[in-house]
């Protein structure tokens, strides 16, 4: 679709393929662009998309995680950028890579690299541009369609991680998220209160006795049930096993 300004010198590309989300941003010293696409003929037409906005060096692409269609890109254009941004739980090439938080100067702007705990990943991270009061909240937050709990998801300290991402977002916040429109404050509020929901459901059930493949039939939800079985599959291994009650004969 191509790169629409959303705030001061920051630009989203809201791509046609996943509904997925690219991020660029400048400031007086250069351009940082967050996630990559998920294929090398995709970046080669990013690039062309960047150069059409700024000539500018690229200082930084930053990865918001490491699933293939945010990071497939970098192959692309790593090789134009000083430094590869990720998290260190990420399983991506990277050339810095932090714990927690991390700011990044760009010139006239200071921007902040947040790891706000695991999710959707273990290796999230969401970056904030002050000045712009925008936040890049990666698949941490989702419009397109609901949360995507993954096999590397964590379904019971998602919405903590959430609370640390609202904490950083102010009643005008805009939240650009990993795939789809970008959204505000009372939105990821309501997101993570689903997601909450999801997590206590789940201790629910196991605390009753409740097998993880009966569990989906066995509550109510937020979300639908088939976005759900890795939820519940990642959910109970995650319980110590002083929460679980018998009979739970089948849980995995």
């Amino acid at each position: 679709m191509g790169f629409t300004e959303i705030a001061d010198r920051v630009w989203v590309d809201r791509q046609d393929r996943l509904d997925l989300n690219i991020v660029l941003i400048a400031g007086e010293r250069g351009l940082v662009l967050v996630d990559t696409t998920g294929s090398g003929a995709e970046a080669r037409a990013l690039r062309e998309a960047v150069r059409r906005i700024s000539r500018a060096p690229l200082l930084a692409v930053v990865n918001t995680h490491d699933h293939w269609d945010h990071v497939w890109g970098n192959g692309v254009l790593a090789a134009e950028a000083t430094h590869v941004i990720s998290h260190e739980q990420a399983k991506v090439p990277a050339t810095v890579k932090f714990s927690s938080a991390r700011a990044l100067d760009v010139g006239d702007r200071m921007l902040e690299l947040v790891h706000p705990g695991r999710g959707h990943t273990a290796g999230d991270l969401v970056i904030r541009v002050p000045d712009a009061d925008v936040v890049v909240a990666g698949d941490l937050v989702e419009e397109s369609g609901p949360p995507a709990y993954g096999p590397d998801s964590f379904p019971l300290e998602w919405a903590t991680s959430l609370d640390v991402v609202l904490s950083l977002l102010t009643r005008g916040s805009t939240v650009v998220p990993g795939h789809g429109d970008r959204v505000d404050r009372d939105f990821v509020e309501e997101q993570r209160a689903h997601i909450g929901v999801v997590a206590e459901t789940i201790r629910d059930l196991a605390g009753r006795g409740v097998a993880a493949p009966e569990a989906l039939a066995a509550a109510s939800w937020p979300f639908p049930a088939d976005a759900l079985t890795d939820a519940v599959a990642r959910g109970y291994a995650a319980l110590p096993r002083g929460s679980l009650r018998l009979p739970l004969l089948g849980t995995n």
